[in-house]
């Protein structure tokens, strides 16, 4: 099937309709999520990374029922802790470890502060088994848009994708700042040789560069690339079987100098039942349509506590995309656009001996709303709310 173009039909179903449609639901009734407090200590230094890694764009890992019930551990709130220590790598190679505690309220229980995350139950959503073990990255016809032309480029949100020049995606979330999967700038045991001069990419189209500002043009637009600063990965990704470390597969990025364009605010993870249409979406750079920035939606199909499981068409290089759906946002009373998570790769699930695939996605969980929102803004002040 050739790549679709997105069309202004649809563009004005995605933009104005369903929000006016969404206008008319009735609002969820529910109390504003607790964060939990971070309370980072004093970051020891590191050696210098070697970057010997190589980037693995397609992450692929196995999962049964032990992996996918872990959060009934007993001791799952203390692993929480250790893993959500984080590196900070520099410009100039030089790394922090900073560990962190959790300050939770005195009337919080556990569960309310992160530390042993409540279990969604499994559903039985009719998706058909797959008991042969091929990757499928692309789910019957490929569901997936080319997003082109200034009107498309420059519109919030498909303005705030932008491209890592390890051959992700990421997702502009403050002036300064872009979350990305972790497997883009470390494979688990060093940084890949890319983090060494990592940039960070953003689209300029055709017709800012040209007098032709045909829709249908043939000519793909421009990259300016602007430096990292330092880059943030929690421990959780760092050293740990890929089973477990999937759940911490993000980082964020410091740009050297802020952009102007606009960018998406985060959120605590919904549940199905609390996001608008049950559907996510992504814009990311696949890699089998170099140069194009692709833009794909679909229901979610199952979650566990950290992970989002759904049949977006996606193929290698859209890692690191910004997951996004329509929360309800309390403050101003309306539904709103937010990153609920960072599209990572391909797992396959065995529960009760059944097999089967799906693209997922890292939830962001209160626990990691607190950390990367520490990240943003260097304090726990501004962190306290969703």
């Amino acid at each position: 099937m050739m790549p679709r173009e997105i069309s202004l039909l649809t563009h004005l179903l995605l933009q104005y309709l369903l929000p006016l449609t969404l206008s008319l639901l009735h609002p969820p009734h529910h109390p504003p999520v607790h964060v939990p407090s971070l309370v980072p200590h004093t970051p020891k230094p590191l050696t210098r990374s070697r970057f010997s890694a190589h980037t693995q764009l397609d992450l692929n890992t196995h999962c049964n029922s032990s992996c996918f019930h872990r959060g009934e551990q007993d001791d799952w709130g203390k692993q929480l802790t250790e893993k959500l220590a984080f590196e900070t790598l520099y410009a100039d190679g030089s790394r922090t470890l900073t560990t962190v505690d959790v300050e939770a309220d005195d009337h919080d229980s556990e569960e309310d502060a992160g530390l042993k995350p409540s279990l969604l139950p499994w559903r039985s959503s009719g998706v058909k088994l797959r008991h042969r073990r091929v990757r499928r990255q692309i789910y019957g016809a490929d569901g997936r848009f080319n997003i082109r032309g200034d009107n498309f480029l420059l519109d919030y949100p498909f303005s705030t994708a932008v491209r890592i020049s390890t051959g992700c995606t990421g997702v502009l979330v403050s002036q300064q700042h872009v979350l990305t999967a972790a497997h883009c700038v470390h494979d688990g045991k060093d940084y890949v040789k890319g983090a060494q001069r990592l940039r960070v990419g953003f689209l300029i189209p055709p017709s800012i560069n040209s007098t032709q500002a045909d829709f249908n043009s043939a000519i793909k637009p421009l990259v300016r690339w602007v430096r990292v600063r330092r880059t943030r990965v929690p421990k959780g990704w760092i050293q740990g079987p890929q089973e477990v470390s999937m759940d911490f597969d993000y980082a964020l990025l410091e740009l050297r100098w802020p952009h102007r364009r606009p960018f998406m605010r985060l959120s605590v993870a919904p549940s199905l039942d609390d996001l608008a249409g049950n559907r996510i979406h992504f814009s990311g750079f696949d890699s089998d349509r170099p140069g194009e920035l692709v833009y794909r939606f679909c229901a979610v199909e199952e979650e566990s506590s950290d992970l989002i499981y759904q049949h977006c068409d996606a193929r290698p290089g859209a890692s690191g995309s910004g997951v996004y759906g329509r929360v309800w946002d309390n403050s101003l009373e309306r539904w709103e656009r937010k990153v609920i998570g960072i599209f990572s790769g391909h797992q396959w699930l065995e529960i009760d001996g059944e097999n089967r695939d799906y693209n997922v996605a890292v939830r962001i969980t209160p626990l990691k709303f607190a950390q990367i929102c520490y990240w943003l803004h260097g304090n726990r002040v501004d962190c306290s709310h969703n």
